[in-house]
């Protein structure tokens, strides 16, 4: 019993070899080569990994799945595991075509494509803002024509914020459609126009388990996701369990979950507006954990880690007993996108302010950082614990304002 690992980011968050310990199974792994250098990190060789490469242009290239069906069939793999945004199609292909259990490429579509999402959310009656494909310049002009400025620009297949643009005037949509290729090499629309929606962005995360909800509950971001080259820190805290817009967003994300799908096992996280007048308004969803901090907040929120426990049981492993219930503690995350210069001072972690269970720097002293090229792309991160959401809130000002008086970049 072999299973083939796709994966995307920091092994060191992602400890697969611990999460399936007591598997009895040996793990082929398949990575990207840009996200293990960056991590810093070496490609395990001990068991029980019986394989393990990375490629490079992982997140595009079509050479990744023609690698993974090479090691499916070479190693006799018998699950595919697959966590993170980019990997989520590919594996279902892959089950598919090797008729190995998981999620199949009919629900992965509909998390990971953005038009394929918007058509099922309107035929389950959930709102989600108006859009288009585009398929030429002037369906952009069209657009703008019948549903107003600004307009928000999205990648079909993207993630991480990149690539999404928000165009307030005729003059930036003329200079956009300029530049950009709308279709790809089979002719087909490769970017989402939608109309802005004004109002907060919340989100709702949680696991499914053997096909029932675990755990589910929303947040709220104090910020603009797009806009990730910001210099003030970052601000997401889950809501209180009192909190009347909690309750209405447990049950959007009910629907949600209902109308989408997915498989057994999974982990989820979907982004809702909450409208100026009130309203919840479907941004996306997908079949994966939450980015930046949302898994460490989860498991705050609830005990366990929001990636481990969908894989374990995936491959019929216990998880121990998980009854839905709200969250025992509340908490929040901080973060800091990355900024160029270089990093010449940090504050002093001794003294680190109240309700801190987690603070990750990710460059060292004398580093030379770059500009933040996506929405994860951060210099430091915190998670930040509190009584209810107003006291939570309060601590993570005061470790903004720590980490912003320690922190000198030239």
């Amino acid at each position: 019993m072999t299973t083939l690992v796709l994966h995307r980011g920091s092994l060191r968050a992602n400890p697969y070899n611990r999460w399936l310990a007591d598997h009895g199974e040996k793990i082929v792994l398949l990575g990207s080569a840009e996200q293990l250098a960056l991590f810093d990190e070496r490609l395990p060789t001990d068991a029980p990994y019986l394989h393990a490469e990375v490629l490079a242009d992982y997140d595009t290239g079509a050479h990744v799945e023609q690698r993974a069906a090479e090691l499916v069939e070479e190693f006799g793999v018998t699950d595919i595991v697959a966590c993170q945004e980019f990997d989520i199609l590919r594996a279902a292909v892959l089950r598919e075509r090797y008729g190995l259990p998981g999620q199949r490429p009919d629900s992965a579509r509909v998390y990971r494509d953005k038009w394929e999402m918007k058509q099922a959310a309107v035929r389950a009656g959930i709102p989600v803002a108006d859009h288009a494909l585009l398929r030429a310049a002037e369906d952009l002009d069209a657009f703008a024509d019948g549903h107003g400025l600004p307009v928000v620009l999205k990648p079909r297949s993207g993630a991480l914020s990149v690539g999404v643009a928000v165009l307030r005037t005729r003059e930036e949509l003329a200079a956009w459609a300029r530049d950009a290729a709308l279709l790809d090499a089979d002719g087909e629309p490769q970017w989402l126009a939608e109309s802005f929606v004004e109002g907060s962005m919340c989100h709702i995360d949680g696991t499914v388990l053997d096909g029932r909800i675990a755990t589910l509950w929303p947040s709220q971001y104090q910020y603009a996701l797009a806009d990730f080259r910001d210099r003030k820190g970052r601000v997401d805290i889950a809501l209180d369990t009192a909190d009347p817009l909690a309750r209405r967003l447990i049950a959007f994300g009910e629907r949600v979950l209902e109308a989408f799908g997915g498989p057994e096992n999974f982990a989820f996280h979907i982004e809702v507006f909450h409208t100026t007048d009130g309203e919840l308004v479907l941004c996306e969803a997908a079949s994966r954990a939450g980015g930046a901090g949302v898994r460490d907040v989860q498991r705050v929120l609830f005990g366990f880690d929001p990636m481990e426990y969908p894989v374990r049981a995936q491959l019929g492993l216990p998880v121990g007993t998980v009854e839905r219930q709200d969250p025992r503690q509340l908490a929040g995350q901080l973060l800091f996108t990355k900024r160029p210069g270089v990093l010449h001072a940090l504050p002093d972690p001794v003294t680190l302010p109240e309700g801190v269970v987690k603070y990750t720097v990710y460059a060292e002293l004398g580093d030379t950082v770059q500009e933040a090229s996506h929405s994860g792309d951060f210099l430091a991160a915190f998670v930040i614990t509190g009584a209810d959401r107003a006291e939570t809130e309060a601590r993570i000002r005061a470790a903004e304002d720590w980490f912003r008086a320690g922190l000198h970049m030239g």
